[in-house]
């Protein structure tokens, strides 16, 4: 039997409750933008520089966390290669330049200023770069990860 209207079953308990988690998702992703293009990163030497901007439990979640970081590059600079942790749903919003990615066996692509994507737990990020040899480029990464996971990414060997 097909089901419609209020009684209808979802992944999150009620509507009222699937509503209320992402509204929470949403917003501390958006709250993560404001505190991010608010105060610049802190440099950690070479070209990529991490700083972690927001963390916080998801209460109606247990067991995840939500973690935003923001990744400033200097020109032509780029991460190690990495795989990000088994756990991570990635959510990454270029703030400003132009990011060249390469993940799993997918295309190269670069995503511009005020483009985003989403990359699946346990993705292997073979390039992550600054793709302009002139301009920074800023990356805003938020991970919806178990609590648990202290490492968000392992360099590829």
């Amino acid at each position: 039997m097909l089901f419609s209207g209020p009684e209808q079953p979802h992944l999150c308990g009620t509507k009222e409750n699937a509503t209320m988690k992402i509204r929470f998702i949403f917003g501390a992703a958006f709250a993560a933008v404001a505190i991010a293009t608010a105060t610049p990163a802190v440099a950690h030497g070479g070209g990529e520089a991490v700083t972690p901007r927001f963390q916080q439990m998801i209460p109606n979640i247990p067991g995840k966390s939500l973690k935003a970081l923001i990744v400033d590059y200097t020109p032509g600079r780029a991460s190690a290669p990495h795989i990000h942790a088994k756990s991570a749903f990635i959510f990454g919003y270029v703030l400003s330049g132009e990011i060249e990615s390469q993940v799993n066996d997918g295309p190269r692509r670069v995503y511009r200023a005020g483009e985003s994507f989403y990359e699946t737990p346990g993705s292997r990020h073979s390039i992550s770069r600054n793709a302009s040899k002139t301009r920074p480029a800023r990356l805003l990464a938020v991970f919806v990860i178990d609590t648990d996971d202290k490492e968000l990414t392992t360099p590829i060997k």
